[in-house]
């Protein structure tokens, strides 16, 4: 059952920053108005959706009570099923909004891949990987701007560490986190036989200064000649950045930025991010897998997805999801599995909700 007096009250609060939008004082401070502004935006679609469930609502019940007029009833008849239809769309829509928002899922993203079990295939599966999420990246209008790469034999990457920025960057790309395997033939095996190689990638929102506050004492830092890709101009300079927390023994290089500053700019926002996805794992870990989300739990241990080659097939572990269409997959086209990952996350929040709210 919809909370129509919560969802009445936040429209009345709609209202009321759409005053407050309209008065010289508000419009003359600039974070206010700013305050403002995002508060509304993100109040419109729900205010918007409970709109037309109320317009459907009234619709029916209109047909309903016209159901009584014999001149009426046939017209209101062929309407009543097709109005109850959007009204239970309406519905599942509402709830969706009134779900909690998780404030990372606005920010921008760390993706780190590596390679792991299978040497230089597992090596040439992560780049490929790379390279789907850059397609995926394009299609999506976002920036992806490589941080660090290791290069390894035959165009594969030991590992990659890049930060993708856009519209909603971890609200799609947060169940990517985990162990990916490959099923295929490498262009080596001469006798024709399917090998399994793996590699991890971690997702991690970016971080502010406010979320994880980091004494300099307890950073150390190397500058070095920069080996990344990026011309005679990166390969003259001694611009990469070696950072090391000395608590966490987290080591951070940068290297891909044309000078110094830029390079440390970007290993503390990964250093950042890494270390407030070590907090939010402790916590995780702390609330137990009851309240845990059944996609969200982020386990880099966890085999979360097959890519099958012989196949064309692509299996998701976490929702027992099989797509037969890998070929369009690792070209960026990610949109149903992604889509499918943020439904059934969507679905094991509502089922939570509605146990707190029996």
């Amino acid at each position: 059952m919809l909370p129509i007096g919560k969802i009445e009250s936040l429209a009345a609060r709609y209202e009321e920053i759409e005053a407050l939008l309209c008065r010289p004082e508000v419009v003359s401070d600039s974070d206010k108005l700013r305050e403002l502004t995002t508060e509304r935006s993100e109040l419109q679609p729900l205010v918007e959706t409970f709109a037309r469930f109320q317009s459907v609502t009234g619709q029916l019940e209109d047909d309903r009570e016209a159901l009584k007029d014999p001149e009426l009833a046939e017209l209101a008849q062929a309407e009543i099923p097709e109005l109850e239809a959007e009204l239970e769309t309406l519905g599942k829509e509402l709830q969706l909004l009134l779900l909690p928002k998780d404030p990372a899922d606005e920010r921008d993203t760390i993706l780190e891949i590596r390679s792991a079990a299978g040497g230089e295939e597992a090596a040439l599966f992560a780049a490929d990987l790379f390279r789907m999420y850059g397609r995926y990246a394009e299609t999506m209008g976002w920036n992806v701007e490589v941080t660090s790469i290791s290069h390894a034999s035959a165009g594969g990457i030991k590992e990659v560490i890049a930060m993708v920025s856009g519209d909603r960057v971890y609200s799609h790309l947060r169940f990517e986190g985990g162990v990916h395997r490959v099923q295929r033939v490498p262009a080596t095996e001469s006798q024709g036989r399917i090998h399994t190689s793996t590699a991890s990638v971690a997702v991690l929102p970016e971080a502010t200064e406010v979320d994880i506050a980091i004494d300099e004492k307890d950073i150390s830092i190397q500058r070095t000649l920069s080996g990344g890709a990026g011309g005679q101009h990166v390969n003259r300079t001694q611009s990469a950045i070696i950072l090391t927390h000395a608590p966490s023994g987290i080591q951070i290089r940068s290297e891909e930025q044309r000078s110094q500053h830029q390079n440390l700019a970007r290993a503390m926002q990964i250093l950042r991010a890494r270390l407030l996805d070590a907090a939010q794992a402790e916590q995780d870990q702390a609330i137990g897998d009851e309240r845990r989300s059944m996609v969200g739990s982020g386990d880099r241990a966890e085999k979360i997805r097959t890519y099958n080659y012989p196949q064309n097939r692509v299996t998701d572990h976490r929702i027992q999801l099989t797509l037969h269409k890998l070929d369009a997959i690792v070209e960026g086209d990610m949109e149903e599995l992604i889509g499918a990952l943020r439904s059934h996350h969507q679905a094991a929040l509502l089922e939570e909700q509605s146990r707190d709210t029996f």
